[in-house]
């Protein structure tokens, strides 16, 4: 008989009432001036360097490009995007710690 697998479970951002299930203003502080990776609604994906947020999520992105289906990639500079849009941040640089002094 094989060894049981561990269950995995779905984490959502939020609950039924779409009240947020993190506190975001504890995660983000250390995402500030670091280049992410930001999956938005209808599949779009955006890069940039994170130079702030509110309280509803809404980033701001510096240097942002969107990548596009097929590779293309459209420059956006500055942008504001709003917080209902985001899916998902990833950290496309090292976040904490002091590994490295």
């Amino acid at each position: 008989m094989a060894p049981a697998q561990p269950e995995l479970k779905k984490v959502s951002l939020t609950d039924k009432t779409s009240k947020p299930l993190l506190n975001f203003s504890l995660i983000l502080p250390q995402y500030l001036d670091k280049r992410l990776f930001v999956q938005l609604n209808g599949s779009r994906k955006v890069i940039g360097v994170l130079r702030g947020y509110d309280v509803f999520l809404n980033i701001v992105l510096d240097d942002a490009v969107e990548e596009k289906d097929g590779g293309e990639k459209v420059r956006l500079g500055m942008v504001v995007i709003r917080g209902n849009s985001v899916v998902m941040l990833e950290a496309l640089e090292r976040i904490g710690g002091d590994r490295d002094k």
